[in-house]
C-alpha cells in the first residue's frame, strides 16, 4: 500500500492566504479573556496589553491530560480548557475557557507571549486548536516540539505580531511570510501543508532536499563536532533509495532526514498515529521495519483509581480505555512489541517507555525518537534521543527517518564537590532557574552536560539530567559516554565489555567544538533545592524555605525521573535513618513510591526496600506514569492540598488541583517523615512537626 503513495496527487498551498475569523489573545486577565470568548469583543493589542499576554503556556494548559483521551476531531471542542488566568479584581486564579468556546467564537488566530507550548510533546494540543478553527499561532517564542507539531499538521506559526491586524482586516498574506528564515525542508513542509503531504511529494521526488555541507565541500574539510553532532552526521540520510547514511560532518542549521535506530510511542499517541497511518496510507499497509518500533501502555494504567465519579459518568474512563484497545490491536496487526499492563499483579505497567529504552535498548551513538517529551532520558549513555509528535511518529513508520534541523548546542559544566545530600535533581533545579533557560534562549538547542561533577554521577543520576532537558525546553540532553556508560552496559545489560568499549569510541566532543553558550556551575555552591508550584524554574534553596515550614499532604516519590535504582537507594537511605530514630511517615502525609519498571521493583525487593517502605508507612506502587500526569495515586484532590514530588514538572493541574513542589528523592523522603518541605542532612535527626498549623505557600 505504501507504493500507492508514489502516484497519489499532491499539491502545494496557494502562494497567498486569506484568513476569515477572529483573533484570540491569551491574556492573564479573566475578564478580557471571557469578553473575547463569550461577549464577542475584539481586542486591540496595545503595548500595555501585550505585556499581559500569558507566558509559559504549557501543553497541559492547552489540552489537559484528560482531554487527550480523545484522539480525533472531537479534540476541537476542548482547546485551552486548562488555560489559567488571574482575576484582576479578586487576585484569584480562574480557568475561563469552556468546552466549544473557541470553536463557537469563530477564532482563526491565537496569540500568546514567551515559551508557548512548553512541556509534553502532545500533538493533541495543536490538533485541538486546528479543529477548533485556529489556523495561525502568534507568540514571542514557541517551544520546539509544539512548533514542529503545528508545522506537521499545517497550523502556521509566527513571531510577527504585525500580522495580527492584517488577519483581522482580512488582508491577503503571502505564505512566504510564514516560511521566512526556515530551513529548506521546513519551508517545503509548510508549503505542502504538513509533514505527510511533504513526505508523499518526497517519495515522488518532487521536493528539493539540501546537500550536506560536508559533501558539497571540495574536499570535505574537517570540522570539530560536539558528541551530538557526531551522531547526527553518522545518521544523515544521503540516499534513501539505496539506504545510504552518514557524512563526514554536520553543522548547526543544516536540515535533513536522519535514520532512526529506535522509534517508540505510548498509548496517548499510538492510537492517533495509527488512525493517521490507516487513513492516509491504507488499512492493510505495513510499518517499515517493525522490529525497531516499540509501543508502551504506561500512562493510564491507574486512571480508574483516581478519575472522579463525575468524569466516569461522563464516559471519559471508557474513552480513555479505548486508547489501550486501539494500540493493542494495531500492535498485533503490525507485529510490534508492546510493553503493556501487568497482568495478575497489583496493576501498573511493565515499564515507563523511556525508562525501558535506557534499561534495555539504547546504546551510545544511537538516534532515538519517542512520543514523549522525556525521550532524552536515553541521552545518559550518549544517545541522541528526542521527543516528537504524533505526525512525526506516524511518518517514521513509513520512512524510518525523521526530519531535523541540526540544533545549536550549549554546554553546562558542573565542577566542584557537591554536599552529600545534593543530587542531579538539585543540579537541574539550579539550571532551570538560570536566566538563559527561564527567558527561553535554550529553546530547541541541545544541552550537553559536562564537568567533573557530572562525570562523577552514575548513569541513573545522569538520566535525571538528560530527562529534564524537556523542562529546559531543549531539543535534547546528552552526556558523552565514558567508562561509567561501559560499566552500565556490561553490568545492567550483560553486554560484552569489548563491544561496549567499541560503542563509546570517539563519542566525545572534539576540542574546538562550537557552543552558543557555556554555563559554569560550582556544585559546592548548591544546596538541596525545591521548585515552588507552577513551574520547574521556580527553584529555591530548601533551607531558605524551611523557615516557613510549608506543610504537605502528599509526598510522591518516583516517576520516570526518579523511579530508577539509584533513586530507590536514596529513598531507602533516608527512610532507614528515620527508622533508626523510630520515626515513620508523618501521620498527616500520604506517601507513595512508584518505580519506573518491573526491573526496578525486583531490585527493591532484592535489597529489602519493599519491607522498609511498608514499615515506614509508604505505599509502593507498581510501575507507571501515574500522579505525574494526574492519572494515578499521589494526585491532589483539592486546591488547598500540597504535595512534594521528585517528578520532573509541576505545571498547574499537572498532578491535581493542589500546589506541587519539586525536589530530589532525598528531600521528598525527608519531607514525608517531617510533614513539611525539608531537606535531609546525613547524620542529623529529622524533626517532624507535631501540629499542622503550618504555612501554605
Amino acid at each position: 500500500m505504501i507504493k500507492d503513495l508514489l502516484t497519489r496527487p499532491i499539491e502545494k498551498r496557494p502562494a497567498t492566504l486569506k484568513f476569515e475569523g477572529r483573533v484570540l489573545h491569551l491574556l492573564d486577565d479573566t475578564e478580557l479573556v471571557r469578553a473575547q470568548l463569550y461577549e464577542g469583543r475584539d481586542i486591540e493589542l496595545s503595548q500595555e496589553l501585550k505585556g499581559r499576554l500569558r507566558d509559559q503556556i504549557s501543553t497541559d494548559e492547552i489540552t489537559p491530560a484528560y482531554i487527550c483521551y480523545f484522539y480525533d476531531e472531537v479534540l476541537g471542542d476542548f482547546p485551552y480548557l486548562g488555560f489559567r488566568t488571574t482575576n484582576r479584581v479578586t487576585g484569584e486564579t480562574d480557568y475561563p475557557v469552556e468546552r466549544n468556546a473557541v470553536k463557537d467564537g469563530g477564532f482563526v488566530c491565537s496569540v500568546a507571549g514567551k515559551r508557548r507550548g512548553k512541556g509534553s510533546s502532545r500533538e493533541a494540543s495543536p490538533y485541538a486548536e486546528l479543529h477548533a478553527g485556529i489556523r495561525v499561532v502568534v507568540a514571542e517564542s514557541i517551544e520546539r516540539i509544539y512548533n514542529e507539531n503545528c508545522q506537521n499538521l499545517g497550523v502556521l506559526t509566527t513571531h510577527d505580531f504585525g500580522i495580527i491586524d492584517r488577519i483581522r482586516d482580512g488582508d491577503e498574506i503571502a505564505l512566504s511570510e510564514f516560511t521566512e528564515g526556515a530551513d529548506e525542508i521546513t519551508r517545503q513542509i509548510i508549503e505542502y501543508g504538513g509533514l505527510f503531504e511533504f513526505n508523499v511529494a518526497r517519495l515522488q521526488n518532487r521536493v528539493t532536499l539540501p546537500v550536506a555541507a560536508s559533501l558539497a565541500a571540495a574536499p570535505a574539510a574537517p570540522r570539530p563536532m560536539t558528541v551530538a553532532e557526531k551522531i547526527f552526521a553518522s545518521h544523515l540520510v544521503v540516499n534513501a533509495a539505496e539506504g545510504k547514511t552518514g557524512v563526514p560532518w554536520v553543522a548547526p542549521g543544516e536540515a535533513g532526514f536522519f535514520r532512526t535506530d529506535i522509534r517508540f510511542s505510548h498509548e496517548y499517541v499510538t492510537p492517533m498515529a495509527a488512525i493517521f497511518f490507516e487513513d492516509k496510507v491504507g488499512t492493510d499497509a505495513k510499518v517499515v521495519d517493525p522490529g525497531s518500533v516499540l509501543f508502551f501502555r504506561d500512562h493510564l494504567t491507574y486512571l480508574g483509581k483516581v478519575m472522579s465519579q463525575e468524569r466516569i459518568e461522563e464516559g471519559l474512563l471508557d474513552v480513555a480505555n479505548q486508547l489501550e484497545v486501539k494500540q493493542r490491536e494495531f500492535s498485533e496487526k503490525q507485529g510490534i512489541k508492546l510493553y503493556g499492563e501487568q497482568m495478575g499483579h497489583r496493576g501498573g505497567s511493565q515499564a515507563i517507555c523511556h525508562s525501558k529504552i535506557l534499561e534495555e535498548y539504547a546504546e551510545p551513538g544511537m538516534l532515538i525518537i519517542g512520543s514523549d517529551s522525556h525521550t532524552p532520558h536515553a541521552g545518559a549513555i550518549g544517545a541522541v534521543a528526542f521527543g516528537v509528535g504524533t505526525t512525526a511518529i506516524f511518518n517514521s513508520w513509513i520512512t524510518k527517518d525523521v526530519r531535523v534541523q541540526v540544533p545549536d548546542s550549549f554546554k553546562v559544566v558542573i565542577s566542584g564537590r557537591p554536599a552529600p545530600n545534593v543530587t542531579a535533581k538539585d543540579y537541574m533545579l539550579e539550571i532551570l532557574r538560570h536566566p538563559y533557560i527561564r527567558d527561553g534562549h535554550a529553546i530547541g538547542q541541545i544541552i550537553e552536560y559536562a564537568g567533573p561533577a557530572v562525570e562523577a554521577l552514575g548513569v541513573d543520576e545522569r538520566a535525571t539530567m538528560t530527562n529534564m532537558a524537556a523542562e529546559v525546553g531543549a531539543f535534547t540532553g546528552i552526556i558523552a559516554p565514558d567508562g561509567k556508560a561501559v560499566d552500565f552496559l556490561v553490568e545492567e545489560r550483560g553486554m560484552d565489555r569489548g563491544r561496549a568499549e567499541e560503542l563509546v569510541q570517539g563519542l566525545q566532543s572534539d576540542p574546538g567544538a562550537e557552543y552558543v553558550k557555556v554555563i559554569e556551575i560550582d556544585a559546592s555552591s548548591i544546596r538541596p533545592m525545591a521548585a515552588l508550584p507552577n513551574d520547574p524554574g521556580n527553584g529555591v534553596f530548601i533551607d531558605d524555605l524551611s523557615q516557613e515550614k510549608v506543610r504537605i499532604d502528599i509526598a510522591y516519590a518516583g516517576s520516570c525521573t526518579a523511579g530508577k535504582k539509584e533513586d530507590m537507594d536514596m529513598y531507602a537511605r533516608v527512610f532507614a535513618a528515620a527508622d533508626a530514630q523510630g520515626l515513620r511517615v508523618h501521620p498527616d502525609v500520604r506517601c507513595y513510591i512508584q518505580c519506573g519498571s518491573i526491573e526496578v521493583r525486583e531490585y527493591c525487593r532484592e535489597k529489602g526496600y519493599m519491607d522498609l517502605f511498608e514499615r515506614m508507612g509508604a505505599e509502593f506502587i507498581e510501575p507507571g506514569c501515574g500522579a505525574c500526569i494526574n492519572a494515578g495515586p499521589g494526585v491532589t484532590q483539592s486546591p488547598d492540598e500540597i504535595s512534594i514530588s521528585s517528578q520532573n514538572r509541576n505545571f498547574p493541574g499537572r498532578s491535581g488541583p493542589g500546589n506541587l513542589y519539586l525536589a530530589s528523592p532525598y528531600s521528598v523522603a525527608a519531607s514525608a517523615v517531617a510533614g513539611y518541605v525539608t531537606q535531609w542532612v546525613p547524620g542529623e535527626e529529622l524533626q517532624p512537626v507535631s501540629a499542622r498549623k503550618l504555612s501554605v505557600v
